[in-house]
């Protein structure tokens, strides 16, 4: 499959690995990469231990599964290697930042893979969501099967999601989604471990935020390649109330950094918005509620609505708003300071009928294609999926290569492009026809 080209060119498509891909490029080429790797989830076979499945080619992070939902691609063969990372680093202008999705079983290994490669890490961003169940495994029934014991059904649960293609066997229900009934332990010992599991409810996902070094100071840097810094007032949280809540520079040496900045830049305190932080979440009930109360009104939500139903930094038929500074404003007048760290959860409008597992936002994606790459820049996604870092960086302006290596995502990628430029009513009316395609599990119904 050749390469293919959408959105008047500001989108490529190039199918294949992206290890193979990558090294086609040139260097110095690429101002940002922003990109969702697969997170190898199921657990790894470390080289060497006792019943440590036969590595490929010595490579230490081979699986010996079919990975995660049975996807052949979920291997940590490459968002785990050095060198995968290394062929980023050649590629990326000095002073390019990565922003790599992961998992929060296996975020370690790429850091650290990032890190050996050269890069510097410079954060890690949260980003928090309510949506989602455990797949975790019921102790008790576990117990019981393994006695040949039959467990009698007392009920039905009320939680139970089905998903198709998807076994709950001895999944433990623990008030989610997962097994269609509610049974009553068979044999003392499975009374003895009931309500036990063997997961956490999945409730965020952590983003490495690296930099290739810079060439000199972050200055030189940035005037030479374009590169270099965080774009803080386009990603700044903004406020309604019209106050200008910037305050006079202290004396020197009474900030932070020696005197070297201004009080503005040590507390965050600015009339465009708020400091954008290094977490975000879905604006969901579960995740609200975790947030302190620091008004007497809980804040209500507002924005420029990217489809209809969240806030965006465009409008989906891909019109940019110049000088927004956020991807979903919320007013600032009191309330849960969850209003300062907002970014919603993909839903069908995103998914455009996508099976991918972990399709993300488009809000989020351009949140972080914003902040990391200057005005026109060029964006690379070596793990493409349903494309939602082209769709994103299109929206914001920006060029941007993606990388796909299975057929069925290169054929979403081509319908995400279509439909982004058809406009938004051809795409809410795709949506609602593909809606069954949105129930998938990792993370609930708004992935």
């Amino acid at each position: 499959m050749t390469t293919q080209v959408f959105l008047d060119g500001k989108v490529e498509l190039r199918p294949g690995d992206c290890r193979d891909v990558i090294k086609a490029m040139p260097d110095n080429s690429i101002d940002s990469v922003v990109t969702d790797p697969p997170y190898a989830l199921v657990s790894i076979k470390r080289f060497g231990g006792k019943n440590a499945a036969p590595t490929k080619d010595g490579d230490v992070y081979s699986r010996s599964s079919a990975g995660f939902m049975g996807k052949q691609w979920d291997t940590g063969e490459t968002a785990f290697a050095i060198e995968f990372w290394a062929e980023v680093f050649r590629v990326l202008k000095p002073g390019g930042h990565v922003v790599a999705f992961s998992g929060t079983r296996t975020y370690h290994r790429m850091a650290v893979a990032i890190e050996d490669a050269g890069f510097e890490i410079r954060d890690q961003l949260s980003w928090v969501y309510g949506s989602g169940f455990p797949k975790s495994h019921d102790v008790s029934k576990a117990i019981d099967r393994a006695a040949g014991a039959e467990r009698e059904v007392v009920g039905d649960n009320p939680n139970h999601r089905p998903v198709s293609g998807v076994s709950y066997e001895g999944v433990y229900a623990g008030g989610n989604t997962g097994a269609k009934h509610i049974t009553r332990p068979a044999t003392a010992a499975a009374r003895q471990w009931q309500g036990w599991g063997t997961a956490l409810k999945p409730a965020w996902e952590p983003i490495c935020l690296a930099r290739k070094p810079l060439v000199g100071t972050v200055a030189e840097n940035v005037l030479k390649h374009g590169t270099g810094a965080l774009n803080i007032d386009g990603c700044r949280v903004a406020t309604d109330d019209g106050e200008d809540r910037s305050r006079p520079p202290r004396t020197p040496n009474a900030i932070l950094g020696g005197g070297k900045g201004t009080n503005i830049t040590a507390s965050g305190h600015n009339s465009l918005g708020r400091w954008p932080a290094n977490i975000v979440h879905d604006g969901s009930d579960e995740v609200v509620a975790c947030f302190p109360e620091t008004g007497p009104a809980k804040a209500g939500m507002r924005g420029n609505q990217h489809s209809g139903r969240h806030g965006g930094l465009a409008d989906i038929g891909g019109n940019i708003k110049e000088g927004t500074n956020t991807i979903r404003g919320i007013d600032d007048s009191g309330g849960s300071a969850a209003r300062f760290f907002y970014s919603a959860k993909a839903d069908k409008l995103d998914r455009i009928g996508s099976k991918h597992p972990t399709v993300k936002p488009v809000d989020l994606m351009q949140w972080l294609v914003r902040l990391v790459t200057p005005k026109g820049g060029l964006v690379l996604d070596p793990f493409a999926g349903s494309g939602s870092t082209g769709e994103a960086a299109w929206r914001e302006g920006m060029r941007c290569i993606l990388i796909e290596r299975e057929e069925e995502y290169q054929t979403d990628i081509a319908r995400r492009m279509e439909l982004a430029a058809a406009g938004p009513t051809t795409r809410k009316a795709a949506s609602i026809k593909q809606a069954s395609n949105d129930d998938l599990p990792l993370f609930g119904t708004a992935t």
